[in-house]
């Protein structure tokens, strides 16, 4: 078999090229067919201001750009990516640089199958545009790529071998993504402690130094710990810094201690108390939680904001926003400013403000005091106006982050300046944006890219806080 019949066709999808608009550059060395009914799409899509209108017009111009100065015999024999915009920016990590050539719909597509595809629908144009190709080249495997679940349905049943696109999957499964904690065996001390150094830091609190097997396993800022005992907790750890043969653990804060409240709230078990170190650490910059309903997410780091914004000072304010992706049916439009805008979609800032306000004792002037200071103090914005915004000394709360790109999130992480602080939550059981799953959300994105970076920490919370009737549900649903 020839080198040319080993290579794939791999026929591309609109919400392909929506999703990354790079991903003319992630095939290796295997050819690329676009129908002309794509390019019809991205012309539908380019008009607005939305992030999609932006992609379509971005996709457009890579292609006019690759079409450049060729005529139309260049286009029949397929366009060879040029070097300069194959350079990878992911690493290296899914493969080679692209090195096959880019083919355009150039006639009218031969294969049809009457009533069968009924219509003129853009997905039936793809899946004639394919089935077309497999007859034009037998010895070639052609393989239609799609976001689209039903499009790949149809596609098997026609005859059309077809994949999800898989470049930007971040990890096989969601299941391989750190928790950020990790304990440690009984023996630890045993094993470990024949070369240990032991100190105290400028806070008071003990620092070990340690050598054995086990260093090459952890990263910077993970938390580990010894299981308790009958006794007393057990020790909790992070690591503070990691050389080529030791690891500088330092004991952490325990914030389930009465004398320790944040904003007058505790940690109710060890992976809260875990995030709540995170979140009051200042050389924590970037923070990342997942949990699912009811495990405190959105109340411990409003908490640990508040004690950052109104008591120490630390942070002038805090900024929360979301993704505006609804449950059920969209309710329209909402009239007002901005803020008044978002403020159905930030019913859980709401629902922890009042955990973390009430006092029985005070009155409704001390409550409508305490109500106007923190509006003062805490500002709701849309993520759709954060591009070319720059935060500084801001504790930046970005809840349903699973619902991001990789390329959102990337926007919104970019917009902290210094001395801010931003923290992102999310369940990855609950995504509600088209075509993003478990394994290519931009929380799932960042939670693996961060991994090991000084300034940089990420909890899992495992068990849930809110309700009996919130933790069965969870367990059972």
């Amino acid at each position: 078999m020839t080198d040319s019949h080993k290579k794939k066709f791999f026929v591309l999808d609109t919400n392909v090229l929506m999703h990354d608009s790079t991903s003319l550059f992630r095939f290796e060395e295997h050819d690329l067919f676009v129908p002309m009914v794509v390019l019809e799409e991205l012309d539908s899509l380019k008009k607005g201001t939305s992030e999609s209108a932006r992609t379509a017009r971005q996709v457009s111009r890579l292609l006019d750009e690759l079409t450049a100065d060729k005529d139309h015999a260049q286009i029949e024999k397929g366009i060879t990516l040029p070097t300069h915009l194959t350079k990878r920016t992911d690493g290296g990590r899914h493969g080679q640089p692209a090195s096959g050539r880019l083919y355009f719909q150039t006639r009218p597509t031969e294969a049809s199958l009457p009533g069968i595809l009924p219509g003129n629908k853009p997905d039936n144009a793809i899946l004639l545009s394919a089935l077309s190709l497999q007859a034009q080249h037998p010895a070639r495997r052609v393989i239609l790529v799609s976001k689209d679940i039903n499009l790949r349905i149809k596609a098997t049943i026609v005859g059309v071998h077809t994949e999800d696109y898989h470049n930007d999957q971040v990890l096989e499964d969601a299941d391989l993504l750190p928790t950020g904690y990790a304990e440690l065996p009984e023996t630890f001390w045993e094993s470990h402690g024949e070369q240990m150094e032991s100190w105290q830091d400028e806070r008071g609190r003990a620092c070990y130094r340690v050598h054995g097997p086990s260093v090459k396993d952890l990263y910077v800022n993970q938390f580990l710990y010894l299981p308790d005992d009958e006794r007393d907790r057990g020790l909790e750890l992070v690591v503070d810094k990691l050389d080529a043969d030791s690891a500088t653990l330092r004991v952490i804060r325990d914030f389930r201690a009465a004398k320790s409240p944040v904003w007058g709230i505790h940690a109710k078990n060890r992976e809260q108390n875990f995030a709540l170190n995170l979140l009051l650490d200042p050389e924590i910059d970037f923070v990342t939680i997942l949990g699912t309903a009811g495990t405190g997410k959105t109340l411990l780091t409003l908490a640990a904001g508040l004690a950052q914004v109104l008591d120490e000072p630390r942070y002038r304010e805090i900024i929360m926003t979301r993704v505006t992706v609804p449950l059920g049916e969209d309710i329209g439009f909402l009239p007002g400013t901005e803020e008044e805008k978002m403020t159905p979609w930030m019913g859980a800032l709401m629902d922890n403000l009042e955990v973390l306000t009430q006092n029985g004792h005070a009155g409704d002037w001390e409550r409508a005091a305490t109500n106007d200071l923190l509006s003062k103090r805490i500002k709701i914005r849309s993520l759709n106006f954060m591009r070319g915004r720059t935060f500084l000394n801001r504790f930046i709360i970005l809840d349903e982050a699973q619902n991001l790109t990789a390329k959102q999130m990337k926007t919104l992480v970019t917009r902290c300046g210094p001395g801010s602080k931003i923290v992102c939550l999310g369940n990855l059981s609950q995504i509600d944006t088209p075509y993003l799953s478990e394994t290519t959300s931009g929380l799932t994105y960042v939670v693996d890219r961060f991994r090991g970076w000084q300034h940089g920490g990420h909890v899992t919370l495992a068990r849930g806080e809110r309700s009996r009737l919130a933790a069965h549900a969870s367990d059972i649903l």
